[in-house]
């Protein structure tokens, strides 16, 4: 009879196998909703994921660690409100200290992108996708959808575009190195 040390012993071990690169979460951070946004860490592509309604700091940060257990995020991406000419305001302050509460309470990486532009690259998005307009027409298109747009999925899409912002910028640091 062979004892379970032995069986342990004499045992193959198992193929050791790459862990997968996990998963990054875009953030695009509203004192209302937060946009959010999901992509594979070797993918180049950004889809989006949801919107989260805030509730307090607490709660939110509570779902969030649901969301990074339940994707097996590895790493953050929140978007940073800059002035259009390259400058910090009272909004980019509050998205940095909450990044710094997302690193300490998660214990990712987080990483802050430029999110200039982003809402309105993500109403573009979303016009051309429902109406295939010409980019002439997008204001127009802009101001009717505002009435009867889901804000869930504009805050969504932002995200998504913070996030292929991200992969694109750090694929071009690849091709350098």
């Amino acid at each position: 009879m062979i004892s379970s040390r032995q069986s342990v012993e004499n045992a193959t071990p198992a193929p050791q196998r790459t862990p997968e690169p996990g998963r990054i979460l875009a953030l695009d951070y509203g004192r209302a909703r937060i946009g959010l946004a999901l992509a594979d860490g070797q993918a180049r592509l950004a889809r989006p994921l949801s919107v989260l309604a805030r509730k307090n700091r607490g709660e939110d940060l509570r779902r969030l660690r649901g969301l990074v257990r339940e994707y097996g995020v590895t790493r953050i991406v929140l978007g940073l409100p800059l002035r259009l000419d390259g400058t910090r305001g009272e909004m980019a302050e509050e998205v940095e200290r909450f990044a710094e509460r997302l690193r300490k309470q998660l214990g990712l990486p987080v990483d802050l992108m430029d999110e200039r532009l982003s809402s309105w690259k993500a109403e573009a998005l979303l016009a051309v996708k429902e109406k295939k307009i010409s980019h002439r027409d997008f204001e127009n298109a802009k101001k009717s959808r505002k009435k009867n747009r889901k804000e869930n999925s504009v805050d969504a899409v932002a995200a998504a575009v913070i996030l292929r912002e991200f992969l694109a910028q750090r694929d071009r640091g690849k091709e350098r190195d």
